[in-house]
């Protein structure tokens, strides 16, 4: 009897064991397997704020990264038709980039991120995005892996990402080193991008200034024609989303100590470190973006002087007609120069 409670009591442990240790026998099949874990990002929505850091992290493990292809109308048409109506156009795109990636490697990378600690919170969507695109593709076969970031309560970058190389099968030292080398590159890269703005800003070229989230500037089909229209009509391109971070929340106190999202202070910082140097504003939301709708408001009754253009994007819109109405803003611009 009592051989027969200590095989149990063995047993027991070992299954237990099995549950712990499955992601990481599971990673260690599939570098075994294909000599590289593989995994997917979807180029869109917060992959354009964090690509650096997100790439780095993952190449400094030995992981290899596959990106999606670059969004066109037919990124944007799959993505519509998995999509409720209710979605924004950036979320509506991001399935129809996960779609891309469906069967290329072996796991896609949604993060979910909360916030960044007390009046730093981000939209909801990010909170929910990877459980939402679990549920759409669940039937696909495809693996999904995340992280959680909640630093109001103690869930931190450098723990998500550290917890994220373990998930994956590697040590935490390895875990740790690949996060301050791929932090590392992000600020370096952030630095690189702040000194260029700030050489156009010595320009004597009409200066725009764009505000819009940084997923909707460079994204290839609703971002990169506005940039497009104003190159050739050769104004010099300034993006509020280009900003040492920190100093960009700071100066949003001036205008709102209250408001609720942190991108959303950071681009409205922006606008208080370029006002002076810049000619116009173009504002540039994606529809139907709830934190958009209430602070450009904000913005066009703050910075009442400066000449602001609204533009509201979303699956229906028509190049020409956008492109109709920058051209108009900028002759209003130049018209009030006395260049016209």
């Amino acid at each position: 009897m009592q051989h027969k409670l200590k095989y149990f009591r063995y047993a027991k442990m070992f299954s237990q064991l099995i549950i712990y240790f499955g992601d990481y026998s599971m990673a260690w099949l599939l570098k075994n397997k294909k000599g590289r874990i593989i995994i997917g990002i979807p180029r869109a929505l917060l992959y354009y704020r964090y690509s650096v850091l997100w790439t780095a992290f993952f190449e400094h493990l030995g992981v290899e990264v596959v990106i999606s292809d670059f969004t066109t109308k037919d990124t944007l048409d799959k993505g519509n038709n998995i999509a409720i109506d209710e979605m924004c156009l950036p979320t509506k795109i991001f399935l129809g980039h996960v779609n891309n990636l469906i069967g290329n490697c072996d796991y896609i990378f949604i993060p979910r991120i909360s916030n960044f600690g007390i009046k730093r919170y981000m939209c909801v969507k990010f909170q929910g995005l990877y459980d939402m695109t679990c549920n759409v593709f669940r039937d696909s076969g495809q693996k999904f892996i995340s992280f959680n970031i909640i630093e109001k309560h103690q869930l931190t970058e450098k723990m998500a990402f550290v917890g994220l190389g373990q998930e994956l099968g590697f040590e935490r030292k390895k875990s740790e080193k690949a996060y301050k080398e791929a932090k590392e590159e992000e600020k370096t890269r952030r630095e690189v991008l702040i000194q260029s703005q700030n050489q156009k800003l010595k320009s004597d070229k009409m200066k725009i200034l764009l505000v819009a989230h940084s997923y909707v500037l460079e994204d290839e089909y609703i971002g990169k024609p506005i940039a497009d229209c104003l190159k050739r009509l050769d104004c010099e391109i300034i993006r509020s989303d280009i900003v040492n971070p920190s100093d960009a929340l700071k100066r949003s106190e001036i205008i709102s100590p209250t408001l609720h999202w942190d991108i959303s202070r950071e681009l409205l910082g922006g606008i208080e470190i370029y006002k002076d140097k810049i000619d116009g504003i173009i504002l540039l939301s994606a529809f139907p973006c709830n934190p958009d709708s209430m602070v450009n408001e904000m913005i066009i009754r703050t910075y009442s002087k400066i000449p602001i253009l609204t533009l509201s994007l979303d699956t229906q819109c028509a190049e020409t007609g956008t492109e109709t109405r920058i051209e108009s803003f900028i002759d209003i611009i130049n018209f009030k120069k006395g260049k016209l």
